[in-house]
């Protein structure tokens, strides 16, 4: 018998809500996404996106002002001996620079630190994403390193280099 989830609760930044994406919210994201700013880090838009596309993450509708502004999810390894989550987000062009993206950020990790029992949360970025690169480490994250050709350049169709970052708490 499959083992049943028990439905994610929502969380509230200083500026943000992370709401669980629910049916409603596949169109602002589908439009967001094929921004030009947001397609050439997240590539095409898949047909099944956002709601049945990556079915291990779990998913957040980012609202500012109770408008759909983005997108931010989890994966979980729940292997008792290498447990952490990774984490990923994007934001509509017009929420970009103000911050949202790190208040976003910093809900997510606090709820997987506090209420989901990790302390660990790693992500890997463009190293030319300076940007996201300021927001992550503004969330706590660290640069680990460089992973050598890791991701697809969708500008250019190319491997590149990503940088691998970490948020580490360790338990009490």
């Amino acid at each position: 018998m499959p083992e049943l989830q028990e439905p994610m609760p929502e969380l509230r930044g200083a500026g943000v809500t992370l709401e669980p994406l629910a049916a409603g919210h596949e169109d602002r994201l589908r439009a967001i996404r094929e921004t030009p700013e947001v397609a050439v880090r997240w590539g095409p838009l898949e047909d099944d996106f956002p709601l049945e596309d990556e079915p291990k993450s779990t998913r957040f509708a980012i609202l500012v002002d109770g408008e759909v502004a983005g997108m931010i999810q989890f994966q979980e390894e729940t292997e008792p001996d290498y447990r952490h989550a990774e984490v990923d987000l994007f934001l509509a062009p017009e929420h970009h620079g103000q911050g949202l993206g790190t208040d976003a950020m910093v809900t997510l990790t606090n709820h997987l630190l506090e209420e989901r029992g990790h302390h660990r949360i790693v992500l890997s970025v463009d190293t030319d994403n300076e940007p996201a690169i300021r927001c992550y480490e503004k969330s706590g994250f660290r640069r680990v390193g460089v992973t050598r050709y890791s991701g697809r350049n969708y500008r250019t169709g190319e491997w590149a280099d990503e940088f691998f970052m970490e948020l580490v708490r360790l338990p009490l």
